[in-house]
């Protein structure tokens, strides 16, 4: 039977994979193409890859070193990081990835959003949403290029995303980011409770205890996760890793 996807997240810096915490403090973990590799041997369900200086940088997807980490990824690949043009998104399906993840134009220019889910279809485009508590721990869609919290509430802004077309929801807590201390399950369970697309919970993740509370409680149809697929122990090692279908199986059903 098909369980729920849980889906690791790879933060690309240059030709490297990074992990931050609170979306700070990068700190280097290996290759991508070794990562791929073993996800392959794990057959994981979905991959996302991240470039988390494209928009800061205001530069177009690294489009020939990501062709090549899609030909060697046998799962479903989904980029994300300076897409903000329809010519962009069509070299990177030409360069063998499947699905687009629309974060910070989608703030600066939701008619891009809108008008690449006409072009491409719903089921390619994926708005994401980064989110932080201010200084009065209300929580606000947080804008990484500028590092800033904006006025925007996450469940008006979910609903402003589905309205524009896009066929899933990424919502990542950077409060939560690294921490492995749990996902935000007041925030995913909040916007699912308000959308009808799909909500892929991100940010914190502490164990597979952790996976089945996001979909099973707080209503998530899919978790994605950084640090607990590329850290171990307690000394924090680097093992690129995934549970096994036995293991998720045991939490789903």
């Amino acid at each position: 039977m098909a369980l729920p996807r849980v889906i690791p997240v790879l933060l690309l810096r240059k030709k490297g994979l990074v992990k931050t915490i609170h979306f700070r403090d990068s700190r280097y973990v290996g290759d991508p193409f070794n990562a791929v590799k073993i996800f392959n041997e794990k057959e994981v369900d979905e991959l996302v890859v991240l470039d988390i200086d494209a928009a800061r940088e205001k530069r177009d997807p690294s489009y020939d070193y990501l062709k090549e980490i899609a030909s060697e990824c046998f799962m479903p690949l989904a980029y994300g990081g300076g897409v903000k043009t329809i010519d962009q998104i069509k070299k990177l399906i030409q360069s063998g990835i499947e699905k687009i993840v629309i974060n910070t134009e989608a703030l600066a220019n939701p008619v891009f959003v809108e008008e690449a889910c006409k072009q491409f279809g719903s089921s390619t485009i994926i708005g994401a949403m980064d989110v932080k508590k201010n200084i009065w721990g209300t929580r606000k869609v947080y804008q990484h290029r500028d590092a800033k919290a904006l006025s925007h509430d996450p469940i008006d802004y979910a609903r402003k995303l589905e309205q524009l077309g896009v066929g899933e929801i990424f919502v990542n807590s950077v409060d939560r980011d690294g921490t492995r201390q749990g996902y935000d399950h007041d925030l995913i369970a909040g916007i699912t409770a308000q959308v009808g697309v799909p909500v892929i919970a991100c940010g914190g993740c502490s164990g597979l205890d952790d996976i089945k509370k996001a979909v099973r409680e707080s209503g998530a149809k899919a978790a994605a996760a950084g640090s607990f697929f590329v850290f171990h122990g307690k000394h924090q090692a680097v093992l690129i890793t995934y549970p096994s279908y036995e293991s998720l199986r045991e939490i789903f059903v």
